[in-house]
């Protein structure tokens, strides 16, 4: 019997932290990624220019046999994943700012979300304030430089070093990760943030959706 394929997608390179973490937990799967190398970093983009871009690729990813479609990337999450769900007959796992369980688990009142520009001016992302943040303060820092800092291997310590001290500065006690590249610095900004805020990423929530939707192909 062939195993399940499983195509992944993001932007740049961050969605291969995501493929480590599927390949590292699910080793019974077959995973393909792919991304945009061409047309990385998205969170600047026009959204009309990323579902140009994205569509296509995720296209290839359901062409090689992928049966499930990982969105390894917020933006493209946040402002497409219903767009692409209706172009395509496959279950999406999309990935997205973890809002909820930043605000349910700050004891400050105040939770720092570090994202792309389009992640930040979404809709999706505006509904997940208004659900689960309305009592707490949710600061969200510059972080449009990051993704190119780590596509490019340029990562500069003293930019993030700041970045964190203006969220604690700012009061916040919970750091959330919403874009993949980030996951390359977690370590980072974890080392910065030591002893005063937590920081939080998608893919153990990923992992466990996942799970859940293969279990209901087999």
């Amino acid at each position: 019997m062939s195993r399940i394929k499983i195509g992944v997608f993001d932007s740049g390179v961050g969605g291969l932290s995501v493929v480590k973490a599927i390949r590292k937990e699910l080793p019974e799967v077959e995973v393909i990624f792919k991304n945009d190398a061409e047309h990385v970093p998205y969170g600047n983009r026009d959204i009309e220019q990323i579902y140009q871009f994205t569509k296509p690729i995720i296209k290839e990813l359901i062409d090689q046999g992928c049966q499930v479609i990982v969105i390894a990337c917020n933006t493209v999450t946040t402002n497409l994943i219903g767009r692409l769900r209706q172009d395509f007959n496959v279950p999406f796992v999309g990935m997205e700012p973890m809002v909820k369980p930043a605000a349910e688990m700050s004891k400050s009142g105040v939770i720092a979300v570090c994202a792309t520009p389009r992640t930040l001016q979404s809709q999706r992302y505006a509904w997940l304030k208004e659900t689960y943040a309305k009592d707490v303060k949710v600061v969200e820092p510059d972080c449009s430089q990051w993704a190119l800092m780590v596509e490019t291997d340029q990562v500069d310590r003293q930019k993030i070093s700041d970045i964190v001290e203006q969220v604690i500065g700012e009061g916040a006690d919970v750091v959330v990760l919403g874009c993949t590249h980030y996951h390359w610095i977690e370590q980072e900004i974890k080392e910065h943030s030591a002893g005063r805020a937590a920081v939080l990423q998608p893919e153990i929530p990923v992992l466990t959706q996942l799970r859940s939707v293969l279990q209901q192909l087999s």
